[in-house]
């Protein structure tokens, strides 16, 4: 963690007449050894991170986002909201003695810079555009935050935190018996498979990326090359009280031309092949008996060419391709409907 291994540097007492420069070159030096360079360019540089990819402009689970850098506390989730702008966007900080704002003149214009008192880190900018009643938006980079979940609040040394939520134990306990499973659909280009499942009654999470593939961690360009043998996938989490997994095949096998080998319409390499990553036997034998069925349906005139295989490792592809479309507020345009 940042914050413990920066502990003793941070906060180590200083001797009287102390050269405070040479602890902030010290401090400096440790933070370019522990911060990745996106953390150290926006916290030391007053960077600002991608839009719409970036740890946190999403997330909605309950929790504090402390600081990066001294592990201090700053907003929580209770007052966290979605503004659009792509950031993580606070009404306020837990509180305001644990931040500073000053006048920021770059980029021509003035603004508001908010900053970390204990760690001096940049943080990102206050808006007078927020929700009632303060009116304020908090647009913070998160680079600079770490997110600490209200269910780990205890063992990491926040437990005084719990009371900014209603009944916090109860709220994990609920997550936990949510009951969810996995399924895995390779239909072509994922951007709009992913926005079709999406759509679903049932389906609580859906995620573009690669799977069936030789190489770890592939790229969006590494896969478009065609080496490293993966499929553009969508993995689904979904609740199967409310959606079954023949349900899934369904939309799936409605989503592209299953006769198609290794392309759907202009897009052309096994990156497009037609298959289902499937997780347990029972998927399996599902899958296998809603190709025979579409096979003998008369529907297509061409042998189903859909692969039916085992669930590999799942690669999540890079941020900016995930809910591609919403965040360009177009519509799908994939895959046919």
């Amino acid at each position: 963690m940042v914050a413990a291994a920066l502990a003793m540097s941070w906060h180590a007492p200083r001797a009287e007449g102390a050269d405070t420069r040479m602890d902030k070159k010290m401090a400096d030096k440790e933070l370019r050894k522990i911060l990745t360079p996106e953390q150290y360019r926006v916290t030391r540089r007053g960077g600002t991170e991608p839009a719409f990819d970036n740890e946190y402009w999403d997330n909605k689970e309950q929790g504090i986002y402390v600081d990066i850098i001294s592990g201090v506390p700053l907003f929580s989730s209770s007052d966290k909201f979605d503004s659009g702008c792509g950031w993580p966007s606070f009404t306020k900080p837990i509180d305001d003695m644990s931040i500073i704002r000053q006048e920021d003149t770059s980029h021509g214009m003035v603004r508001t810079e908010v900053r970390s008192k204990e760690s001096d880190a940049h943080l990102g900018h206050v808006f007078a555009d927020g929700p009632a009643p303060a009116g304020l938006r908090y647009c913070i980079n998160s680079a600079a935050l770490r997110f600490v979940p209200a269910a780990d609040l205890q063992k990491e040394g926040y437990g005084a935190y719990l009371a900014l939520f209603r009944r916090p134990d109860q709220q994990v306990k609920r997550v936990r018996k949510a009951k969810t499973e996995k399924a895995a659909f390779g239909a072509g280009c994922f951007w709009g498979v992913e926005a079709a499942f999406r759509q679903l009654p049932g389906v609580a999470e859906a995620a573009v990326g690669y799977m069936g593939g030789t190489a770890r961690n592939p790229t969006y360009e590494a896969v478009c090359s065609g080496t490293t043998g993966h499929a553009e996938t969508v993995l689904v989490e979904y609740d199967p009280q409310k959606i079954s997994y023949e349900k899934l095949l369904n939309v799936f096998f409605s989503l592209h031309d299953p006769t198609a080998l290794n392309r759907q319409g202009p897009d052309v390499g096994t990156q497009y092949r037609s298959v289902v990553f499937c997780f347990s036997p029972e998927q399996e034998k599902a899958a296998q008996v809603a190709k025979w069925k579409l096979e003998k349906s008369g529907m297509y005139n061409r042998p189903v060419v859909t692969e039916i295989v085992p669930a590999p490792a799942f690669y999540r592809a890079e941020e900016h391709h995930q809910r591609y479309y919403e965040k360009r507020g177009i519509q799908p345009g994939c895959h046919p409907m």
